[in-house]
């Protein structure tokens, strides 16, 4: 008998599938402290969660038994996903279950900002009939901006669509063709701002959108914008929006999500043009249906018969299949990763060659496992192994396979072209030994590269004193150096620097390095 614990509060309907399932018992116990959890865990096969227990590298340390945990939504940022790993964890969500529920939240606080639906409610039930200070606007043939076009983001436009809105849209990972082809209009983010009523939010958290809608956002767009964020706290300045609702500049704003959750008494919750709610996007009874039975079906299948879906850490094959390709996922994953970081613009074809000694394995996952790495720092955890090459297809990227028996001086070698309008980005790895993934290449560049770590990417003209440069930079303002690889341009007169830092390295750094006059650019890399 395999046990599962839903540690979080879970839709009746998928704990009774729970106790109905053959072969498990379950049981609920909600608000364990982590002390509480770490005592319990090594009792469990699986864990079940929302967002509210947080799986440290120390409950799965102490989970000798725990196979599976399962998250009834879509964020993972409660969860060790790198400890799970190594320990062999399986880690899914839920993906699809509350897309639809959260785009509908969005629509309506839209709605309530523009008719002042709470202020009417409150001043009513005060005692109040203040007509005049209650009047609203129409949405009909107003201009929505969407930020993000994924899964939610579309929705929100297609129920905007049925509400005669205009919808604009920029999404720099999506290509302006699929917008197009859905009815709606790609536009730059400065003429998004310039030209929507309405500002919508719809990405991810990433360290490129955390106050992506901040004072400089703000002086772009058109006096008297609404702006609603049901995405995730921290991609509005907080800050930066009261100035610009005092201002004026902003007319009103909806936010479900906050930088800090709860927020308590913030500055704007004193204005009368914010409207707010406690993170309810994803809080409808058929939502928190929809991802207790996902999770359910997910955990069950994998207790009772070995099979994976909508892992985040590993891909549906069987074990003797995931021990031979395993290196390679790892590799692919992370050559995946960098070419998303070394691309400019909505990528449209990924091609991928595997050349060498693959003695007829079946090397489909780790094709999926490089467009996992390629839509991860986009998508963050809307992607996983089962998943990568559907939204692949849906954001119109064309995936193609090739092999060859020819690896020139390598046993094997797996080699990614990412294409977007701009030209293409190349990457090739290989398996050092029988498990260390290596990239030795990065276009013209050859290398030895540990895909690993906080690193940065440097051009730089092959001349006396270049490294040295980057060296004294690097060391002035503290950052260590913990490897470094240097490449160079066939026939040409550039150097490029892989180097690895202990540490992300600060901005101020980079634009530090930008001006020294032999380094050409400087490209962040997180893997």
């Amino acid at each position: 008998m395999k046990k599962v614990l839903v540690s979080d509060k879970l839709g009746e309907a998928g704990v009774e599938m729970f106790r109905k399932a053959e072969g498990i018992s379950v049981d609920v116990k909600t608000g364990l402290t982590p002390e509480q959890l770490i005592e319990i865990i090594p009792e469990y096969s699986a864990l079940v969660i929302r967002s509210a227990t947080r799986v440290t590298e120390a409950v799965l340390e102490a989970g000798k038994k725990l196979e599976v945990v399962g998250r009834a939504g879509i964020g993972l940022d409660n969860v060790d996903v790198p400890a799970a790993t190594r320990r062999g964890v399986i880690v899914m969500n839920t993906p699809g279950g509350n897309v639809v529920t959260t785009a509908e939240h969005a629509i309506a606080m839209m709605l309530s900002l523009t008719r002042k639906i709470p202020l009417a409610t409150a001043t009513l039930k005060a005692g109040k009939w203040e007509k005049k200070i209650l009047e609203g606007r129409e949405i009909y043939n107003k201009v929505l901006g969407l930020v993000g076009y994924g899964n939610i983001g579309s929705i929100v436009a297609d129920r905007a669509r049925g509400l005669k809105m205009r919808v604009i849209v920029h999404d720099p990972h999506v290509q302006p063709e699929r917008i197009a082809k859905a009815g709606f209009e790609w536009v730059t983010l400065d003429e998004l701002y310039a030209r929507a009523d309405y500002i919508t939010v719809h990405v991810p958290k990433l360290k490129e959108t955390t106050h992506l809608i901040n004072k400089d956002a703000f002086a772009k767009m058109k006096t008297g914008v609404f702006v609603i964020n049901c995405a995730r706290g921290g991609i509005v300045h907080e800050a930066d929006l009261y100035d610009a609702l005092k201002s004026g500049k902003v007319a009103g704003a909806a936010l479900d999500v906050f930088e800090k959750e709860p927020p308590g008494l913030i500055p704007l919750f004193g204005l009368d043009n914010v409207i707010g709610t406690p993170h309810l996007g994803a809080s409808t009874l058929e939502a928190q249906t929809n991802v207790a039975v996902d999770v359910a079906r997910q955990i069950i299948n994998y207790l009772q018969s070995g099979t994976v879906m909508n892992a985040v850490n590993v891909p549906s094959v069987t074990g003797d299949l995931l021990a031979k390709l395993g290196p390679y996922l790892k590799l692919g994953e992370k050559m995946g990763a960098l070419l998303a970081q070394l691309t400019d613009g909505p990528v449209k074809e990924v091609a991928i060659e595997y050349s060498g000694e693959f003695n007829g394995l079946n090397m489909k996952p780790v094709s999926t496992a490089v467009m996992k790495g390629l839509l991860v720092p986009v998508l963050k955890h809307d992607v996983n192994f089962v998943n990568a090459l559907s939204i692949a297809k849906d954001r119109g990227i064309r995936v193609s396979e090739s092999a060859s028996p020819d690896a020139s001086e390598f046993l094997t070698l797996v080699t990614i072209t990412a294409v977007t309008d701009k030209g293409g980005q190349t990457v090739a790895g290989t398996i050092y030994g029988k498990s260390e993934p290596k990239v030795v290449r990065i276009n013209k560049f050859r290398m030895e590269m540990e895909p690993e770590g906080h690193l940065l990417f440097i051009h730089n003209i092959d001349a006396p004193g270049a490294i040295g440069s980057i060296g004294v930079c690097l060391g002035k303002n503290n950052v260590n150096i913990s490897r470094m690889q240097v490449g160079q341009e066939k026939d040409g007169d550039r150097n490029v620097i892989l180097l690895a830092a202990d540490q992300p390295i600060p901005q101020e750094v980079i634009d530090e390095l930008r001006k020294l006059p032999l380094v050409k650019t400087v490209t962040p890399l997180d893997l």
